[in-house]
């Protein structure tokens, strides 16, 4: 197989395993398995085929698109980094067993003030940036595959949770947005600082300033 076909065929499997909690086959196999067994099994799945693709972008050719916007992610991966950074460390409503933190008088505070999905907006910010810093068709699969990945899924994410929660999804959804700054521009959210606090962003940018110093070490390319 080509080293860009298989690429293709691997970020392929990568999608298809995050796509299956939004279809009914997840709840097929919560039925029959149970849940624990079945993110245990989504888990796996999801660790092989990213694997999968981090090999095949190795072996796959450069093969150049258009010049890189080398300079982008200087501007964009601060922002990432802060973003998954405030989002792993926050308790959020939308995550895996979080579902009670809907009942809080207010379950949207600190950076989900800002986004909803602070977590999938990182990785889209990262994947975005690195896709069109590089401008060659393993990128664009690749990172294409993250960025599509993120910008599907909380769209998907957020058509499962009205499903499943009524009322108070429409209460969270009423107070917050998907799209960074929004609900905060229209006057639904305020932004407030001292919820976000200084800790989780400095240690956003002590991650981002870790990966800039080994960058070349870890991955085999100079960041800029």
């Amino acid at each position: 197989m080509e080293p860009i076909t298989q690429l293709f065929f691997a970020t392929a499997a990568f999608l298809a395993t995050h796509f299956v909690p939004s279809t009914p086959l997840r709840a097929a196999l919560v039925k029959s398995i149970g849940e624990r067994a079945y993110l245990g099994l989504y888990t796996l799945a999801a660790l092989a085929t990213l694997g999968w693709m981090i090999y095949a972008y190795g072996k796959a050719p450069i093969e150049p698109l258009w010049p890189g916007l080398r300079l982008l992610p200087v501007v964009a991966m601060p922002i990432a980094f802060i973003l998954l950074v405030c989002g792993v460390l926050s308790r959020n409503p939308t995550a895996v067993g979080q579902e009670k933190a809907f009942k809080a008088e207010e379950p949207a505070r600190g950076i989900l003030r800002v986004t909803r999905h602070p977590v999938q907006w990182g990785i889209l910010l990262w994947a975005g940036a690195h896709l069109l810093a590089r401008g060659d068709v393993k990128a664009a699969i690749f990172f294409g595959g993250f960025l599509l990945l993120s910008a599907l899924g909380t769209a998907l994410i957020d058509a499962r949770k009205a499903r499943g929660l009524g009322e108070d999804w429409k209460r969270y959804a009423s107070a917050t947005s998907n799209l960074p700054l929004v609900a905060i521009a229209q006057g639904r959210n305020r932004f407030d600082a001292g919820e976000i606090g200084l800790v989780k962003p400095l240690l956003g940018l002590i991650v981002y300033g870790g990966f800039l110093l080994f960058h070349a070490w870890l991955f085999g390319a100079q960041p800029y």
